[in-house]
């Protein structure tokens, strides 16, 4: 690992810890020539997926495009950062997990309202109109009235209440 003040090869590891998740390991080293002390992250290297686009162009799988998407939707909302990067975890692991080579575009933008759904009303109809590029006002009014639909299917009315 190269020193980011002299640029020396050579360093030592002082503290290695693994995040809470244990998909990252954080190392925190010192530089053997002029003892400047920086931190390192250590992750798996996933296989790259490949995304098919709408028109069938094929593009390699950006963690940070499909983070950036998550953050403008949530811009000026009520939504910590790491919640955002919590929700992209979640929908990188749970498309690695159904997809080996190729994603489709319309998956990952499937999952990534079923995330914003849980996070944000208003980040949900933004993304929503862009993803499914909304044209009129009855788009967004649609978008709305699926957002009130309740996916709770273990909570029923009971009689006379």
């Amino acid at each position: 690992m190269r020193c980011p003040k002299c640029g020396c090869v050579d360093d030592k590891v002082i503290d290695s810890r693994a995040s809470k998740e244990g998909t990252t390991i954080r190392r925190r080293r010192e530089c053997l020539q002029c003892a400047h002390r920086f931190t390192t992250y250590e992750e798996v290297e996933q296989q790259g997926l490949v995304v098919i686009k709408r028109d069938g162009r094929r593009e390699e799988f950006d963690k940070e495009k499909l983070l950036q998407g998550i953050r403008k939707a949530c811009q000026k909302r009520p939504v910590s950062p790491q919640a955002i990067d919590e929700a992209v975890d979640r929908i990188v692991a749970d498309l690695l997990d159904k997809y080996d080579d190729e994603v489709p575009c319309l998956a990952i933008g499937e999952r990534v309202m079923e995330e914003l759904r849980g996070l944000d009303g208003v980040a949900y109809v933004r993304f929503a109109s862009v993803y499914r590029r909304f044209e009129e006002a009855t788009d967004f009014l649609q978008a709305v009235k699926r957002l009130e639909i309740r996916h709770d299917t273990a909570t029923f009315r009971l009689p006379g209440f």
